[in-house]
């Protein structure tokens, strides 16, 4: 069985608008200077880890939820073909947390794969595994040359997306997670006011009737 890892908490970038007193803050943004960095946006959703045995939220409290039986069954159509020791990190948005989806196209969102270094792969190879596989990758809103104006100035509407993730292009060691990555998060942005994992599970849509039979093939 792979060692389970824990999901990082995502920095925030010094102009995002929200978070909570356990979150960290970059002070600035010098480290990505001079690097291509691909930006995503951040899925309103519970974090996920797929490994060839098994599969966890970011709590590794292993309780069953029904909000996690799609991704389930998901992980047992792919299991055999992640690699041992590797592990595929995505956003499960099969319920509805504090965004309403409604064209989904797909209930879970692959945003990084590590290797059994324990490492990150780049997002090219991210993507080529999300290909492999027959995943979705989350929606890219910018690829290029760190530029802060640039990065600032991406539209997010606030009331269909939670916010945005950037990280390098290139490979990085989870050692490097804390300057790898960043993430700008909407003003208020809240789990609703009762906890979605007690609250009634009231899932999202996909885009079509057409893609919900393709996944579910």
């Amino acid at each position: 069985m792979n060692s389970l890892v824990k999901y990082p908490r995502t920095p925030h970038l010094p102009w995002s608008l929200s978070g909570t007193s356990d979150d960290t803050r970059l002070f600035e943004t010098a480290h990505f200077e001079g690097l291509e960095v691909v930006i995503t946006e951040k899925l309103d959703g519970e974090n996920t880890s797929l490994y060839r045995e098994t599969m966890h939220a970011r709590s590794l409290d292993g309780r069953h939820h029904e909000s996690r039986d799609w991704v389930k069954a998901l992980h047992a159509r792919i299991a055999q073909d992640i690699p041992d020791r590797w592990r595929l990190c995505g956003e499960n948005v099969y319920a509805q947390h504090s965004v309403r989806y409604n064209d989904l196209a797909s209930y879970f969102y692959l945003f990084s794969v590590w290797n059994e270094h324990n490492e990150a792969l780049s997002w090219d190879e991210t993507v080529e595994w999300a290909d492999l596989l027959g995943l979705v990758t989350a929606p890219v809103l910018y690829r290029g040359i760190w530029n802060e104006q640039t990065v600032r100035a991406i539209g997010i509407n606030p009331e269909k997306q939670e916010g945005y993730v950037v990280r390098t292009v290139k490979r990085f060691r989870f050692s490097e997670f804390g300057t790898s990555i960043a993430k700008w998060v909407r003003q208020g942005h809240v789990q609703t006011d009762q906890h979605w994992m007690s609250a009634e599970i009231i899932p999202n849509r996909l885009a079509s009737s057409e893609v919900s039979r393709t996944l579910e093939k």
